[in-house]
């Protein structure tokens, strides 16, 4: 097949990311992988994995956010490798070389989830130490809660489970605010996250800039909200998956989907993981950084709800922001190394 929109009957329309795009990229030398998956309209979705080192080794799962992609683990592949795991690490459908719908209605958190899920159960993995950021763990969670038999660890960094934030009684004035909210530039995102006098959740004006900004530059963004410089390489590399608007619907449409209002699609499913990660045992790390606004003070409801978290050394990852897989690789896999010593 070309890299042309594909549509298989009505089914749903995607792009393809042209493979060029990811020629010689930057500090990321690894072979593709793919597993189909079904896209609930009767089609199929192509979903693009790393997987790297002894095929018999101990899994380790790496997830990743938005708007990145598995380049994000480029650091921390090669070192978890040299540890002797198989590190395994997915595309969300949407981002990177996965294949990307077209049109925003086909991205529901529901999706997500279920694409993800069809791509873990034909992977046919267990005994898994899995870390997740950002929308990785959005994902990734539900992952843990309805697969807990597969899962032996858990390392969760900058990462969330939301079931609906803002209060009932703040709900129509937040959904106001948000429609009036100007988009501002990427540029000045960093500057409204650390601005703790505005009454407004900054989380609105990502959400806004996502889905209206005129051009979304991955790559541009990434670099101008880091907690580190980007090379203007990396930052080339953060952007290869998108060579137009047409493939961009899954970056632009991600933060519409996080639950932060009591009546959003998932609330209740996010309420009902919960409970089933209220039973989950095992050793389960927070690993938060030191330097991001966005999920700061997150650690505390998995503390205090996630009895696996007992008994573990939760750490801070330290001169590291939201992206912590990038400011801090060795931290995070040490992080990783000692939760799989954790009883």
């Amino acid at each position: 097949m070309d890299n042309a929109i594909k549509t298989m009957s009505y089914r749903m329309d995607f792009k393809r990311t042209p493979d060029d795009r990811f020629d010689n990229l930057v500090d990321f030398n690894f072979a593709p992988n793919y597993l189909y998956v079904d896209d609930t309209e009767g089609g199929k979705l192509r979903v693009h994995y790393l997987d790297e080192g002894p095929v018999d080794g101990d899994v380790v799962l790496l997830m990743h956010g938005q708007p990145a992609w598995c380049y994000l683990y480029r650091h921390m592949i090669p070192l978890l490798v040299d540890e002797g795991f198989r590190v395994i690490a997915p595309d969300l459908v949407g981002m990177g070389r996965s294949d990307k719908p077209t049109k925003a209605e086909d991205y529901t958190y529901a999706r997500h989830v279920t694409w993800m899920s069809d791509w873990l159960t034909q992977l046919d993995i267990n005994n898994v130490t899995v870390f997740f950021q950002d929308w990785g763990s959005l994902i990734g969670l539900r992952l843990v809660a309805a697969f807990p038999d597969q899962f032996a660890h858990v390392v969760l960094a900058n990462g969330a489970l939301p079931v609906g934030k803002i209060p009932v009684e703040l709900t129509d004035a937040a959904r106001e605010i948000y429609q009036s909210l100007p988009v501002v530039g990427a540029e000045n995102l960093k500057d409204i996250y650390f601005d703790k006098s505005s009454p407004v959740p900054p989380f609105l004006y990502w959400r806004k800039f996502c889905a209206e900004c005129q051009d979304l530059d991955v790559g541009f963004t990434m670099a101008k909200t880091a907690h580190k410089s980007l090379s203007e390489m990396e930052a080339q590399a953060y952007s290869a998956p998108f060579p137009d608007e047409s493939y961009l619907k899954g970056p632009r449409t991600f933060p519409s989907l996080v639950p932060i209002f009591h009546d959003d699609m998932e609330v209740e499913e996010n309420k009902a993981a919960w409970e089933s990660l209220s039973q989950f045992d095992k050793p389960f790390m927070c690993a938060f950084s030191d330097g991001d606004p966005v999920t700061a003070g997150g650690d505390q409801p998995f503390l205090e709800s996630v009895p696996g978290c007992s008994d573990v050394q939760h750490r801070v990852i330290s001169d590291a922001g939201h992206f912590l897989q990038q400011d801090q690789p060795e931290q995070c896999v040490k992080a990783i190394l000692d939760v799989r010593r954790s009883a």
